[in-house]
């Protein structure tokens, strides 16, 4: 294996989970890259690890002043605003992009790196149609992290999760009150949310679960706080029996993955990122109606030089019919077989091995 650096973040959110998987792994093999971490800021609280890899991560990030070699490649996970800039002659950017109209500035990005990856074949496909020979590199499943346990948390309910940053790409607002209308206030129903968003001020943030639930009080949905530990988010993702991923514009949909993954059945709109890993086989899949704008004033803004275009909306009705499907399905079998699948389909190992390939014919 040719030596090699690594570029990505560390820390807590979804870019840096991905990371952070690939780094155990990497680790796992022997390997001791350079690595540069994102913005400086080095973030592995969240989660447990063991003082032997902490060890190791702090000498390949140590090391990289006095070792690294700009003629060696370099493998960067980032958005693609901040994919042009490279410690390294050659690079490989691997990005999570959602949005269906890419810019001229993405697009040029892409073009100047050595070989840009994408997590879904959406995303490489309208790439593609802009000029961009990239590849997909597909994500796997953390067994670090998310594992399947045993028993019930919520006695005699049937639990649906929703989580991921509140915000319009997620189509939060929908989800939320379209569930209200179908199982709002009924004994036998809970709805979870886990949708704080650590981008936005306390204030904006209330105001938008405010105009959710429009003055009303219901008794079966908990808003949960923000969870700070990997291993807590697990015990969450386990209480549920059903989880929701009706996002419009999805890289890959993590979440929704790991708790489909761990037994879990679900609801999930079957597009974008969502299709790599969704099958009528292990999900309740909600087809899209129409395509909507993105753009909230907020992370989305219209003009922008990045992340232009549209998102997936769905009928209210569908998604409560897919609802239905899946308590039904719940009722049937509350471990759902086909999607415990996933954790052998979707290997981190696996995201590895090509990634190192790449690396080599770079």
């Amino acid at each position: 294996m040719r030596e090699f650096a690594l570029h990505l973040p560390i820390n807590p959110v979804s870019f840096g989970q991905v990371s952070l998987a690939l780094l155990r792994e990497i680790f796992s093999r022997g390997l001791s890259p350079c690595v540069f971490p994102v913005g400086e800021q080095i973030d592995i609280s969240a989660e447990d690890s063991t003082e032997e890899f902490k060890r190791w991560l702090n000498s390949c990030i140590n090391k990289r002043n006095t070792v690294h070699d700009r003629n060696n490649p370099v493998f960067k996970l980032w958005h693609i605003n901040g994919g042009i800039e490279s410690v390294s002659k050659k690079q490989i950017l691997y990005t999570f992009h959602e949005t269906d109209k890419p810019t001229k500035e993405e697009v040029n990005i892409c073009k100047s790196n050595d070989l840009c990856l994408f997590s879904s074949e959406y995303t490489k496909t309208i790439f593609s149609e802009k000029g961009v020979s990239g590849d997909k590199l597909p994500l796997g499943f953390d067994s670090h992290n998310f594992k399947q346990k045993e028993g019930a948390y919520i006695e005699g309910k049937i639990v649906f999760n929703l989580c991921g940053k509140l915000e319009k790409r997620k189509n939060h607002n929908n989800v939320i009150r379209a569930w209200l209308k179908k199982y709002g206030n009924q004994k036998d129903y809970v709805l979870q949310l886990a949708v704080n968003n650590p981008f936005l001020k306390k204030e904006t943030y209330s105001k938008f679960l405010q105009e959710i639930f429009q003055g009303k009080k219901y008794y079966n949905v908990n808003i949960l706080p923000v969870m700070q530990k990997n291993s807590v988010f697990n015990d969450f993702l386990n209480s549920g029996n059903i989880i929701l991923g009706m996002s419009g514009a999805e890289g890959w949909g993590l979440p929704e993955f790991q708790s489909v993954a761990i037994g879990k059945h679900s609801v999930i709109l079957n597009a974008t990122g969502y299709k790599e890993w969704a099958t009528e086989e292990n999900s309740v899949l909600v087809e899209p109606s129409k395509k909507v704008e993105i753009y909230d004033n907020i992370f989305f803004k219209k003009g922008s030089p990045f992340n232009q275009g549209n998102m997936f909306s769905f009928e209210e009705d569908s998604f409560i019919n897919g609802c239905e499907k899946a308590v039904e399905r719940y009722k049937s079998n509350n471990l759902n077989q086909k999607g415990l699948k996933l954790q052998d389909e979707f290997k981190v190992s696996n995201t590895v091995d090509k990634m190192l390939e790449l690396i080599n014919k770079i």
